[in-house]
C-alpha cells in the first residue's frame, strides 16, 4: 500500500500551480458535458428523429468542431490563448439555453453546428495554455492532467445527464449552460493577468525534437500524414459518443441511467489510473511504442462487444477502450506541441485538434447507417479492423518524424 501511495504521489510531482488551475477549469466546464452523450438518444427518442436525421445532426457537430478548431488556432496566433479561451466559454452559455427550442431536423443541425463551432474555439487556445503554463520536462503529464480533468467532468456529467433527463431533455442543455458559465468566472479569475513560461526548453525529452526550424502545419507532410491517422483513430473511437450509448439502449434495453453510469465508468477509470499509468510508461517505451499499444488495445475493446456475457462484459470492455484512450491521447498532444515552433503553436494544436474534430463529420453517420444497414457487429468489427491498421501507421510516422 505504501508503494502504491508512493507511486501515486509521484506521478503528480512537479506540476506547476498554473496547470492544476486550468485542470479546474476544465473540470468545472466538463462537468456539464451532458449534452453529447444524450445527443443521439434525446433526437431519437424525443424528437423522432430517425437514425440517418441522428447520423446528419451529429456530422454537422462534427463539421462545427471542424471549423471551431481551425478558427481557434487562427485566432489564439493573433489574440492570444486567454481572449480566445474566455470569449468562447462566455458565448456558449446563451448558446446552450436556446438551443432546446430548435425542434426540426434543418433547425436543430444549424442549432448544433453553431454551438459547436463556437464551443470548440476553446480547444487549441487551451492546449496551447498547458502547454505555456507547464513545466518543459512535464508537458506530457500537464496534457495528462488536464484530460483527467475532462473525464473526471465526464464521469459526474453523464451520470448527472442521466438524472436529469429522466426530468427533462431541456435540463441536460441549461447544466452545460451553467457549468460554462462557472468555468469562465474561475478561468479570468486566476489567469487575467498571468504570465507563462514562455522559453521553453529545447531539449525536452520527447520522441519528436524541438529544435527545428518553424514549418507551415498544413503543409508539413508527415504531420499531415499523423493528423490523418488521428482522424481515423477517431473516427473509430468516438463511436463511443455516437453509436455505444444507442447499442447499450437498443441491444440490452438500458434506460439513460444506466447509459449515464456506464458512460461516466469510462471517466473514473482514467481519473484513477491515467496519471499514473503516463508516469509508467512514458520513461520506460518510446512514444511509438506506447500508441501502437493504445490504439490496439482501443480496437480490441470494440471486438468485444460482438459477445454477449451480459452487462459485466460490457464495463470490461469500457476499461479496456479506456485503457487504449490512456495511452494514446496525451502522446499526440506531446508530439503536435512539440512538432510546432513558438510562433505557430496554435496552428498546430489546431490543426491536431481538427484531425479529431473532423472524424465527427462522418463518423457518426457511418456508425449508425452501418448499425442500422448491417448490424451492431459488423459496426464493431469494422471498428476494430480500423483501430489496429493505425496502431500500425503510427509506429511508421512517428519513426520516420524521429529520423528527420
Amino acid at each position: 500500500m505504501k508503494t502504491i501511495i508512493q507511486l501515486y504521489i509521484k506521478s503528480y510531482q512537479g506540476l506547476s500551480p498554473a496547470a492544476w488551475l486550468l485542470a479546474l477549469v476544465m473540470l468545472i466546464n466538463r462537468t456539464g458535458s451532458m449534452v453529447i452523450p444524450f445527443l443521439g438518444i434525446y433526437m431519437s427518442s424525443e424528437l423522432n428523429f430517425s437514425k440517418t436525421q441522428v447520423g446528419l445532426v451529429l456530422g454537422c457537430f462534427g463539421l462545427g468542431s471542424v471549423c471551431g478548431s481551425w478558427l481557434g488556432g487562427w485566432l489564439t496566433d493573433r489574440f492570444g490563448n486567454f481572449k480566445v479561451q474566455t470569449w468562447s466559454l462566455i458565448l456558449t452559455i446563451p448558446l446552450f439555453l436556446i438551443t432546446p427550442q430548435f425542434r426540426t431536423f434543418e433547425s436543430l443541425a444549424l442549432m448544433i453546428f453553431i454551438l459547436t463551432l463556437v464551443a470548440d474555439i476553446f480547444r487549441p487556445a487551451n492546449s496551447v495554455s498547458v502547454a505555456k503554463y507547464a513545466k518543459p520536462e512535464n508537458i506530457t503529464k500537464a496534457y495528462s492532467l488536464n484530460r483527467m480533468a475532462v473525464n473526471l467532468g465526464f464521469s459526474i456529467g453523464p451520470a448527472l445527464g442521466g438524472f436529469l433527463a429522466t426530468i427533462s431533455y431541456d435540463w441536460i442543455f441549461y447544466g452545460n449552460a451553467i457549468a460554462a458559465g462557472g468555468a469562465a468566472l474561475v478561468f479570468i479569475y486566476f489567469f487575467k493577468d498571468k504570465k507563462g513560461n514562455n522559453k521553453i526548453e529545447q531539449s525536452v525529452r520527447t520522441e519528436i525534437p524541438h529544435d527545428k526550424p518553424a514549418k507551415n502545419a498544413y503543409t508539413d507532410s508527415l504531420f499531415i500524414l499523423f493528423n490523418i491517422l488521428c482522424c481515423l483513430f477517431s473516427m473509430a473511437f468516438f463511436q463511443l459518443l455516437s453509436t455505444l450509448p444507442l447499442f447499450y439502449k437498443d441491444a440490452y434495453a438500458m434506460n439513460e441511467s444506466q447509459i449515464g453510469l456506464i458512460l461516466g465508468f469510462s471517466g473514473f477509470v482514467i481519473v484513477l489510473f491515467e496519471m499514473v499509468l503516463v508516469h509508467l510508461v512514458e520513461h520506460r517505451f518510446t512514444v511509438k511504442q506506447i500508441m501502437f499499444w493504445g490504439t490496439a488495445i482501443a480496437g480490441f475493446s470494440y471486438w468485444m462487444l460482438n459477445l454477449d456475457f451480459g452487462i459485466i462484459w460490457l464495463y470490461l470492455a469500457m476499461f479496456f477502450l479506456s485503457v487504449g484512450e490512456m495511452l494514446t491521447l496525451p502522446f499526440t498532444a506531446t508530439i503536435a506541441i512539440q512538432r510546432a515552433s513558438l510562433q505557430n503553436q496554435g496552428a498546430y494544436m489546431g490543426f491536431n485538434s481538427l484531425a479529431f474534430a473532423a472524424a465527427n463529420i462522418v463518423s457518426p453517420f457511418l456508425g449508425t447507417f452501418t448499425a442500422e444497414h448491417f448490424g451492431y457487429n459488423t459496426l464493431w468489427t469494422i471498428t476494430g479492423i480500423i483501430l489496429l491498421c493505425t496502431s500500425f501507421g503510427f509506429i511508421w510516422v512517428i519513426s520516420k518524424m524521429k529520423s528527420e
